[in-house]
């Protein structure tokens, strides 16, 4: 089976389910290798499945987040852990060395998926895929259902074939990460801070530009709203690693 038709079956599968409570986020891993997401609760929200798992290449795992939850998910590649979830430092998106992570998130550069699921009083879910961190995987947020004019978060190019030489992370002679201009070249004007902190100030600049061009409903800088921010009220969401393109 095909790792495209394997998605939609994927799809087919998972709307015959129904989650009563909160919503359930299936985690497809469509990508040719195992890779490891990680996942964490913003402030005030509880971390789920232990912070992180390992998929392996064509499989999928469902997370039920409570209602009202809010958090992050992203990929980690090139992982070693032993029987304990401990080990060796991951090629991209590290969580310190643990499977489980905790505190602050993983390594940059990382492709993430951010997502509030409704508040009280507004049952409205945002969510994105942001490369404000940087890139490493390829990732899509697509509801299943769900109200009218849902969106569908997603960065489904390569930007690492693409990436800045001055930007790229290299392991074993290819490039398995790209850094955001923040974090490759520093400053104010690319980390949207100090007199460039406002979105009248932070403009798109030449390496955001590049982010944009492969991944348009992505985030590829701070104040990039107007075609990154998604919205939505459905029951189940698929997050897919190098979803189909």
């Amino acid at each position: 089976m095909s790792a495209s038709i394997l998605y939609f079956s994927l799809l087919l599968l998972f709307t015959s389910f129904f989650s009563t409570d909160g919503t359930q986020l299936i985690v497809a891993n469509n990508c040719k290798e195992q890779i490891w997401p990680a996942i964490l609760g913003n402030s005030g929200h509880e971390t789920l499945s232990d912070g992180g798992f390992a998929l392996a290449a064509g499989q999928q795992a469902v997370v039920e987040a409570p209602q009202w939850w809010s958090g992050r998910l992203w990929a980690r590649q090139g992982c070693c852990f032993d029987a304990s979830g401990r080990g060796g430092s991951c090629q991209t998106g590290d969580c310190s060395g643990e499977l489980h992570c905790a505190g602050l998130g993983g390594l940059p550069p990382a492709t993430v998926v951010e997502m509030t699921l409704g508040a009280p009083g507004s049952p409205t879910h945002y969510y994105d895929v942001s490369l404000v961190d940087g890139f490493n995987l390829p990732v899509s947020m697509v509801p299943l259902g769900g109200s009218a004019g849902c969106g569908v978060a997603a960065c489904e190019g390569d930007v690492n074939a693409c990436c800045p030489e001055e930007l790229a992370v290299r392991r074993g002679g290819r490039v398995v990460a790209c850094k955001s201009a923040c974090l490759g070249v520093g400053g104010d004007r690319f980390c949207c801070t100090g007199r460039f902190g406002t979105a009248a100030t932070c403009k798109a600049t030449t390496y955001s530009k590049v982010f944009k061009g492969v991944c348009p409903r992505a985030y590829s800088y701070a104040f990039d709203e107007a075609s990154g921010l998604k919205s939505c009220r459905a029951n189940r969401y698929v997050i897919t690693f190098c979803p189909p393109n």
